[in-house]
């Protein structure tokens, strides 16, 4: 641990399982203080006691990224419990896959609410509270950086067959990206995004017939990739194998560093050389 990140307050939605808190953790381990969000109440106070199991601090916001209000409220937790807002991580998410004479508008719009709109709310949400503090910097004569970094997938840099709602999101993802780096610029926020490549996570870990599921709300959402596809993939990955959600959250850990404080609006793909 080097403490790069100490006293900084990071907010990191979908941050109960997988990709997301390993991103809380890494986080943690050098510092910061976490705001934890997940759907579910249960995996979003695990990830948040493992947090402070690593001397850190961290309290839960958890509920639908995709409910209103919810920005609002997210923004307000990590300033009534820490006094700030540093670093936001844009993670949350899920796939709902269909070809396109398939998907259901409800597959379409359920993709685009929480890959891109919830990510739009958040950062309009944060804006007061971002803008006021850059202001009182500037006042100062200081130079504060602070970091957003949105997740974004190789599904949105080139396309996926049968996933045309998490395409379309994902790629629009890196437009709000580089719209944003321009817009808060003068607030010394730099905005990235980080594209994930293949990683073994529950949305990845398919059974081989097909029947794996995830639980969102109220629906069943069919989830995973056939084992024997995943091989093949992994055959077509230059480092030879599938990520792990640690060296995912590595990638985001990139952008979050103080060694990033001249580089906004960019992507990188964390895919180990595998492009589509």
């Amino acid at each position: 641990m080097t403490g790069k990140l100490d006293g900084r307050v990071a907010l990191v939605s979908g941050s109960g399982r997988g990709i997301g808190r390993e991103i809380a953790l890494k986080l943690a381990s050098e510092g910061a203080r976490l705001v934890i969000n997940d759907l579910d109440a249960d995996p979003a106070n695990e990830t948040a006691e493992a947090v402070r199991a690593t001397g850190a601090e961290a309290v839960v916001c958890a509920g639908s990224v995709t409910e209103d209000g919810f920005a609002e409220r997210f923004i307000k937790t990590g300033m009534d419990s820490f006094g700030g807002l540093d670093i936001i991580v844009n993670n949350a998410g899920y796939t709902w896959d269909s070809v396109v004479q398939k998907m259901t508008d409800e597959q379409w719009q359920a993709i685009i609410d929480v890959h891109l709109t919830a990510p739009f709310r958040i950062l309009r949400a944060a804006q007061p509270v971002i803008s006021a503090k850059a202001k009182e910097e500037a006042a100062a004569g200081q130079e504060v950086f602070r970091k957003v970094v949105n997740i974004s997938s190789i599904a949105g840099t080139g396309g996926n067959a049968g996933q045309i709602n998490y395409s379309a999101a994902k790629a629009g993802i890196l437009g709000v990206t580089r719209t944003m780096a321009k817009e808060w610029g003068r607030y010394k926020v730099n905005v990235n995004a980080v594209a994930f490549g293949p990683i073994r996570t529950r949305l990845t870990e398919g059974s081989a017939d097909g029947d794996s599921t995830i639980q969102v709300e109220e629906k069943e959402i069919k989830v995973g990739v056939n084992p024997d596809l995943l091989s093949q993939m992994e055959h077509m990955i230059p480092l030879g194998r599938v990520g792990t959600p640690e060296e995912a959250a590595g990638a985001v850990y990139l952008f979050c560093a103080p060694e990033s404080n001249f580089i906004s609006g960019q992507h990188i793909i964390c895919g180990g050389g595998f492009v589509i």
